[in-house]
């Protein structure tokens, strides 16, 4: 390897570790503000983590939430119990021929206004953010973060796998 190319090796080594511990700061810093958020909420972050899913989801059971956090689902009763007397989900009986005791969680929407309001700093300084940067600069950006939290989902569902192997 040619000194040219050794330095440019080095240089990627160390924009890459730079790029990983700017993650790593940024992954602290959102869920710093999670924490912040839940506190005037009242709610855990593992509860807000949990709204955010049943928002996506718009009507997810009980078991799929637990499957989609890794969460036991006696913990996930505990969060949807919390969610439901706060206001923020309703349990729906669903219909079914196959299993009356199915539930379905729901978000309650109008409750969303409130985080968003918790939130409308942050989502003012990314608007600001992003309006420095070109339409291709922002959709090779999403790119990369759907790529990383992809990753991250693997590398979750990797530790999770060990853990169980580990319990058996």
């Amino acid at each position: 390897m040619n000194s040219e190319s050794s330095g440019g090796a080095k240089r990627r080594r160390r924009v890459t570790a730079e790029l990983k511990r700017s993650l790593r700061e940024m992954g602290n810093q959102l869920s710093l503000l999670n924490r912040h958020v839940g506190a005037r909420v009242r709610l855990k972050d593992v509860d807000l983590d949990c709204l955010e899913l049943i928002n996506r989801h718009d009507g997810i059971t009980p078991s799929v939430l637990a499957r989609h956090t890794g969460l036991h689902p006696a913990t996930v009763t505990g969060v949807l119990d919390r969610l439901e007397s706060g206001g923020w989900v309703t349990r729906e009986r669903a219909v079914t021929p196959t299993d009356r005791r199915a539930v379905t969680v729901r978000a309650l929407r109008e409750r969303n206004s409130e985080l968003a309001r918790l939130y409308s700093g942050m989502s003012a300084a990314m608007d600001d953010l992003c309006a420095d940067y070109t339409e291709a600069e922002l959709e090779l950006i999403a790119g990369f973060i759907h790529q990383v939290t992809h990753a991250g989902e693997h590398a979750a569902d990797d530790i999770a796998s060990d853990e169980r192997r580990d319990a058996q």
